[in-house]
């Protein structure tokens, strides 16, 4: 039996995109992929140390000047009636008062009546609705000091999230697994890295670069196993996401856009120091096309792998050219994808700049859409461009790969089949041979009344007629 090296098992490890395990990678495969890896490897974590926050306290809640506090209550009762302090009086309008017991807080267990405008844009609330309140602070038993701000969504949201993972699970099994494991982990890296260091002042554009690149490498090896094809997905997303960065870079400077929508603008004045808004907007672009690029990528180095695999005389140009061939059609479908996505998360300011009677060049260029185009047309400008740079690692990398050849094994010397015995005697009348030579019945009058009998009787079913 001959001795299993850990490489080699590393390297073998399966692709998980679908497919059954990859060939161990050979020596100068390996040798390549970690001369590419290593310095982006090294860079990604000396870019997690630099622009973590270390000591850094970020002011929160009323320190940070938010001094609502949330609280959360159930609807006991709704009635019809005024917006002012006549809200009670008979034949009053305008509103409708919401009686909400409050089930934390300074007053919890109390109940206090919140006036909600009835007007059209304003949610409906019913008995037994769990709600959000906003404690502003002040009286606590006074129905003022609060005001009606959400509902409640634990229960809904966690059903959903168990009906996911369960599907995740029951189609992808252990690897599905790994991938729920890998999501978590990159919800970790976005609250725990992205968002301190931009907070504490550092710039979202690196951050955001550093944050994917760690995202990349704990999501794609996680999921995909540590191989020779998931470490050439992995250069293909980093050179499509640097694309993305420079593009971005240079038509957000081009088109003036400075990323001031309304929310920016209010997370600047809470900060109380400077931000780099377009670099804001930059980082949401990378993070945004970082989960559809995984997806292209290892789609195409798996691709190619098969390709190589079906038939190992292919070259680097057949292989890039199969392998494209399959990129292009799934190509069209993952822009459209992108497309869609940034579309729908917009679809309200769209719809809101639909009314304002002005013409569509004239909606496109404004700022609130033309960011939106802006991250739509660089993520996928960069999902176009991961097609053939992905497709020609992979071709460049597995034509490296030594032919399997298949070992057949020497043919075992078995004994000569024997030649089978010649088979003697009346197979219809089980005569034998041991009995002495056989004779044919005599016919005719010479023969004996039992075999004439013999002859003479009629079928079975027949009639003597």
């Amino acid at each position: 039996m001959c001795a299993v090296r850990a490489k080699d098992l590393i390297a073998a490890h399966g692709h998980g995109h679908g497919h059954g395990p990859s060939e161990p990678a050979s020596r100068p495969v390996r040798k390549l992929l970690l001369v590419l890896l290593l310095p982006l490897v090294l860079a990604t974590a000396v870019g997690v140390l630099l622009l973590y926050p270390f000591g850094h306290e970020q002011r929160t809640g009323a320190a940070a000047g938010l001094a609502q506090v949330p609280v959360r209550g159930d609807v006991t009762a709704t009635a019809k009636g005024g917006c002012g302090p006549e809200s009670t009086d008979p034949g009053a309008t305008g509103c409708v008062l919401v009686t909400v017991r409050m089930s934390d807080g300074a007053a919890s267990g109390r109940e206090v009546r919140i006036p909600v405008p009835d007007q059209p844009g304003t949610p409906t609330f019913a008995v037994g609705d769990a709600v959000v309140l906003s404690f502003g602070g002040g009286n606590p038993n006074d129905s003022t000091s609060y005001q009606l701000a959400d509902f409640q969504r634990d229960v809904p949201l966690l059903l959903l999230a168990v009906l996911f993972a369960a599907a995740v699970l029951l189609l992808g099994r252990w690897q599905g697994l790994a991938a729920l494991g890998a999501l978590v982990l990159s919800f970790v890296v976005l609250v725990l890295f992205v968002l301190p260091a931009i907070l504490a002042g550092e710039s979202p554009l690196t951050v955001a670069v550093v944050g994917a690149g760690l995202i990349m490498f704990i999501v794609l090896y996680l999921t995909h196993g540590l191989s020779a094809r998931t470490s050439t997905a992995v250069v293909g997303t980093l050179v499509s996401l640097a694309l993305i960065g420079v593009l971005g870079a240079l038509f957000s400077a081009f088109g003036k856009l400075t990323g001031l929508d309304p929310e920016t603008a209010n997370l600047v004045s809470l900060l109380g120091h400077g931000i780099d808004t377009r670099g804001l907007l930059l980082a949401g672009t990378i993070i945004g096309a970082l989960g559809v690029l995984d997806d292209v990528t290892v789609t195409q180095t798996s691709a190619v792998w098969e390709l190589r695999r079906a038939n190992p005389s292919l070259g680097f140009r057949d292989l890039y050219a199969a392998g494209s061939r399959i990129g292009r059609d799934h190509l069209a479908s993952v822009v459209n994808t992108l497309v869609m996505a940034y579309a729908g998360a917009a679809l309200p300011l769209l719809l809101a700049f639909s009314l304002s009677g002005r013409t569509l060049g004239e909606i496109l260029t404004a700022q609130e859409v033309a960011q939106e185009v802006v991250r739509t047309l660089v993520g996928s400008i960069g999902l176009v461009a991961a097609v053939p740079i992905t497709t020609a690692l992979a071709a460049w990398v597995a034509g490296r790969e030594p032919i399997p050849t298949a070992d057949t094994p020497d043919p075992t010397p078995s004994e000569p089949t024997p030649r089978p015995t010649r088979v003697s005697g009346d197979l219809r009348t089980g005569y034998d041979p041991a009995k002495g030579p056989w004779r044919r019945p005599p016919t005719g009058p010479a023969a004996p009344a039992a075999t004439r009998s013999r002859r003479a009787r009629p079928a079975r079913g027949g009639s003597d007629d």
